[in-house]
């Protein structure tokens, strides 16, 4: 055995990431006593608020309840100050939030995990870095992250642009200047969004290349007062607890009205005249097409929806030619994650704003200048990728992962992530998936979420070593009862429709099997199934002396 191998040591748990989840799970389970480190490709904490500092990267949750709940203190000693908090100031709570609580000294940073292999004899896991290590943990805990590798399409020529290539997801620490740079980006998603005003402001000219319109709402951020901070101090015992029973793990007090931004729609657009969708564009903008309970689950209401979304598109933005490029056409509002934004559309009447709408003609390839697509060449000085991420599964299958008899991870999800509830898979025990598909994850506030498993498995753990239990592991029976269920519970809704090709899908990888991920049912029921399965003596698992 070599010296780096006999200093790695045996651990209790092994952690892999140091975001929200990896640095609240290793707070919880060093409190109980038991020997953790954390295994960390960045140089420091925050996950992907560590690696997404591109322009105009912000939260769409508001920041009062993007926040950790499990400590009182924290919650009355930090203060926000905007509705929705930008990337450098989520970094910063992030670093308070690891000095508060003295968390690096049980991190290794600059670590990336290439391997995790379940020993069957010894019931411990293997875990091997690209730096050589090798530890030993009877759990490993993967806090890996849904949206954490990014994805670059694979475009002919891509190595040939002489000028330098960004990643919104793996944006320089150091930022980059743009003044005086012609810019081209390629993609309209929500890292787009963000960006391209932004980058707009500052580059002599922008293209933009999109595929595919999105659906996109005004943020309405703005700076929070001092004695709204108050209010929401005084009241945090309350949103707390709204949250973790509500659908998604917001009720919208950020927003500064106590949750009624984020009412339920009711009633039918079915039932409406076109006068008065047109009133209701008037007195609220985009937030109108929001009004009404049965465009989430029907698709003539859904149709109108977005034909009311198109007419304020046209509203804004001046050149109708550029407008009707922007228009979301051929799916429904709702199967994709929704975006926020701040003045997307107004960024479109700039002079130094070119958009080229790639459902007229695709891109060929990229040059050493530019892009050459079916409408033409167009040249730039740099090269912004805003292709979102492998989301959901990439993570966790870029490491070899290997259950028992050695099957790997990727193996077992050849067709599509299978877990039970989202916590563990079946054939890979001691092994934990924080927010993992099958739970609410994307589809919820990531803090809340985060808390709640990271509760469960410290619960779970707790569980085991007080009755002697040596593994658990998810059954294939309840695996597969489960992946069922969350399928059910999705089907029906815009986010399953035939014409809805989102990464909640896996759609925008190619090969990926397209399978829906995250769990529909709503951030309240899943609590309680989560604490019913415990509650029956962990229902659906298999724990062995």
């Amino acid at each position: 055995m070599s010296e780096r191998e006999s200093s790695a040591g045996k651990f209790d748990a092994v952690i892999v990431g140091a975001g929200f989840a990896g640095m609240y799970m290793l707070h919880k389970l060093r409190g109980c006593g038991l020997s953790v480190t954390v295994l960390e490709a960045g140089s420091d904490v925050g996950g992907t608020w560590y690696w997404n500092r591109y322009p105009g990267a912000r939260c769409d949750v508001p920041s009062i309840e993007y926040s950790y709940s499990f400590s009182k203190e924290l919650q009355q000693d930090w203060n926000w100050t905007e509705v929705m908090a930008a990337q450098p100031e989520i970094l910063k709570y992030a670093n308070h939030v690891a000095d508060r609580f003295d968390l690096r000294r049980d991190i290794r940073f600059e670590t990336r995990v290439t391997s995790a292999h379940y020993d069957e004899e010894n019931k411990r896991w293997n875990i091997e870095t690209e730096n050589g290590d090798r530890l030993n943990a009877r759990f490993c805990i993967m806090a890996t992250g849904c949206l954490s590798v990014p994805n670059t399409p694979k475009i002919e020529g891509a190595d040939n642009f002489k000028g330098p290539v960004y990643h919104t997801g793996r944006w320089p620490h150091e930022g980059v200047d743009f003044s005086d740079v012609t810019v081209g980006i390629i993609g309209t998603g929500s890292s787009g969004i963000q960006a391209i005003p932004v980058i707009a402001e500052q580059a002599k000219h922008l293209t933009v290349f999109q595929r595919t319109p999105n659906y996109t709402m005004p943020a309405h951020n703005r700076p929070l007062s001092k004695e709204f901070i108050e209010k929401a101090k005084a009241e945090y015992d309350e949103i707390r607890e709204t949250e973790r029973q509500s659908q998604a793990g917001i009720i919208g007090f950020g927003f500064g009205f106590g949750g009624a931004d984020l009412r339920m729609p009711e009633g039918s657009i079915l039932e409406t005249t076109e006068d008065e969708r047109e009133k209701l564009l008037d007195e609220k903008g985009f937030a109108a097409v929001r009004q009404f309970a049965d465009i989430a689950i029907d698709m003539n209401a859904n149709e109108l929806a977005c034909e009311m979304y198109r007419k304020q598109v046209s509203r804004i933005v001046k050149d109708p030619a550029v407008a009707e490029g922007l228009m979301p056409r051929g799916y429904p509002i709702g199967c994709k994650r929704p975006v926020i934004d701040t003045d997307y559309y107004e960024t479109f009447n700039r002079d130094n704003v070119t958009l080229v709408d790639l459902r007229r003609g695709g891109i060929k390839q990229i040059t050493e200048t530019g892009i050459q697509t079916e409408q033409g060449h167009f040249e730039f000085d740099a090269l912004v990728y805003a292709t979102g991420f492998d989301a959901m599964t990439g993570a966790l299958l870029r490491i070899d992962v290997r259950g028992r008899g050695g099957v790997p991870l990727k193996d077992h999800w050849e067709a599509g992530p299978r877990t039970y509830l989202g916590l563990q898979m079946h054939g890979f025990p001691n092994l934990f998936s924080i927010t993992g598909p099958g739970s609410p994850s994307v589809l919820s506030n990531m803090i809340v979420s985060i808390e709640q498993h990271v509760d469960w498995i410290t619960d779970c753990i707790t569980h085991m070593n007080e009755h002697q239990f040596r593994e658990i592991e998810a059954t294939e029976e309840a695996e597969t009862r489960w992946i069922e269920h969350v399928n059910k519970v999705a089907n029906g809704t815009m986010l399953t429709a035939p014409s809805c090709n989102s990464w909640y899908l896996g759609a925008n990888i190619p090969g990926k099997p397209r399978i829906f991920m995250p769990y529909v049912g709503g951030v309240g029921n899943y609590r309680h199934k989560c604490d019913e399965v415990a509650a029956n003596g962990y229902e659906g698992f298999s724990l062995t002396a």
